[in-house]
């Protein structure tokens, strides 16, 4: 098998096979990076494409400093924010109301969670949430960080955070995979 310095080095070059082989190992982890941001696989499949067009575009520019897959992952989510901004019309204060009605309960009992169905679940947020949700628990990113990137003030940011949890809380429960438990004070 060829490594990532021949088939780097080949794609610098503009060598069609080594771009295929740079796809092929590491479309399908990028596809699970885009699917966390995209609200379907279509969307997903199309920042994919435009991540892709991306690292070859720049990956002259990789000199080797650090992880190469994390130079492509962070080509990833920068498309896919990019995307998530030009395509999606919402608001931060349009999506504010949707779950605050939702009260936390002082203690929650979690099963194991299918992978699938968290994806899906992360899917069905709203993007302001879901993009949140991703650059802070996924990417390691501060809210200080996030609301530079998404145009939003820190404490929207943590807002955000905050209600997009209490949402997948509320999704988890509505398919029992989430026990609600209530202690009794005395």
């Amino acid at each position: 098998m060829i490594g990532d310095d021949k088939i780097i080095e080949g794609c610098k070059k503009g060598k069609k096979s080594a771009q295929n082989r740079l796809y092929e190992k590491y479309s399908p982890v990028m596809l699970g990076v885009c699917l966390r941001y995209c609200s379907n696989m279509a969307d997903a499949e199309d920042v994919l494409q435009e991540g892709f067009i991306k690292v070859f575009t720049y990956i002259k520019n990789f000199r080797g400093d650090g992880s190469f897959e994390g130079w492509v992952r962070r080509i990833m989510v920068n498309t896919a924010i990019t995307h998530i901004k030009k395509n999606v019309k919402y608001s931060y204060e349009d999506i504010e109301n949707i779950s605050s009605d939702y009260q936390e309960d002082e203690e929650i009992a979690y099963s194991p969670v299918n992978p699938e169905i968290m994806i899906k679940v992360l899917q069905s947020l709203p993007a302001g949430y879901r993009s949140v949700v991703n650059l802070y628990i996924f990417e390691g990113y501060s809210h200080k960080e996030i609301g530079g990137i998404m145009g939003i003030s820190e404490s929207t940011s943590k807002s955000q955070l905050s209600k997009a949890k209490k949402f997948i809380r509320r999704k988890l429960e509505e398919k029992n995979l989430i026990l609600k438990t209530v202690t009794s004070n005395g």
